[in-house]
């Protein structure tokens, strides 16, 4: 199998980055995860159940979409400590489908939706590949996350200062459809597009920054930076983005990607081996391929 793990992210600070519990989702991930849910419409499968993976990260706005989209959909909320206030349901909801949170059983699901997730994960493949256990035959992956284009304004300015990298590197969409492939995924689609956002002040720019994730960079600056550095690096954004209106800028490259989890296939042969799990699959919908 190839090798797609990003070259630099740090581990160490991957784990410590997915502890973090964070207070609310980012503008940015709710915004996304609006355009995602846009790209349901053209998905033909209607799900029983859904895993709905880190939604407060990922962005809660999701989940009222997908509901809607699906109101007889029971959703599991997935790699979250607690089930997130905003995920309650009132009183007047009380017959909707359930909502649990805990893991996802394998081949529990006939949707996975993951926004955002996997450009901040140090071992994508291996997520990729609990996703695709989590999944039924026949189910299917909605997920984005950024693309290396993301903050290209602040890595040249970061270069251009002499200054450790600010930021860990992203992986390219066709390599993400290369690693869905490998992990068994059939049909990937795959695509991109950029969202500028902009900001009045530097403080403010640096504030959302915090909030979208954090420089995951094995080269990255180890100690706590002074407030003479601080008091630079405001100035040297203000100089470097700033728009004819003033603002400040900073590019972000969006990837969407949508795969399908094929069922199982087995040519027989004079001697074959199939997983009970793949023979009832297989049986349900009348046998494998005669060799």
């Amino acid at each position: 199998m190839a090798t797609h793990a990003p070259p630099t992210i740090d581990p160490a600070a991957a784990r410590h980055w997915e502890r973090a519990a964070p207070r609310r989702s980012p503008w940015l991930h709710d915004e996304v995860a609006r355009r995602m849910a846009e790209r349901l419409q053209w998905i033909k499968l209607e799900p029983r159940s859904w895993a709905h993976w880190a939604p407060v990260r990922g962005g809660m706005a999701a989940q009222p979409l997908v509901e809607a989209r699906y109101p007889r959909a029971e959703c599991v909320v997935a790699h979250e400590a607690a089930l997130p206030a905003g995920f309650a349901r009132p009183w007047w909801k009380l017959g909707a489908p359930a909502i649990r949170v805990g893991p996802v059983p394998d081949g529990s699901v006939q949707m996975l939706w993951a926004n955002m997730a996997l450009h901040m994960s140090a071992a994508p493949q291996a997520l990729i590949a609990q996703w695709h256990r989590a999944l039924e035959p026949d189910g299917f992956l909605m997920f984005s996350c950024l693309g290396p284009d993301t903050l290209r304004e602040l890595r040249a300015l970061y270069r251009e200062l002499g200054w450790p990298p600010a930021g860990h590197e992203f992986t390219d969409m066709h390599d993400w459809g290369d690693m869905l492939v490998e992990a068994g995924f059939a049909e990937p689609v795959m695509d991109m597009e950029r969202i500028t956002l902009t900001w009045e002040t530097a403080e403010r720019l640096l504030e959302e920054l915090r909030e979208l994730g954090a420089n995951l960079h094995p080269a990255r600056f180890g100690a706590l930076r002074g407030r003479s550095w601080r008091s630079r690096l405001a100035q040297e954004l203000t100089r470097a983005l700033a728009q004819p209106d003033g603002r400040l800028a900073l590019t972000f490259e969006i990837i969407y990607g949508h795969a399908m989890k094929p069922a199982p296939r087995v040519r027989m042969s004079e001697h074959s081996a199939v997983s009970l799990r793949d023979m009832r699959t297989m049986l349900q919908r009348g046998g494998g391929e005669r060799g």
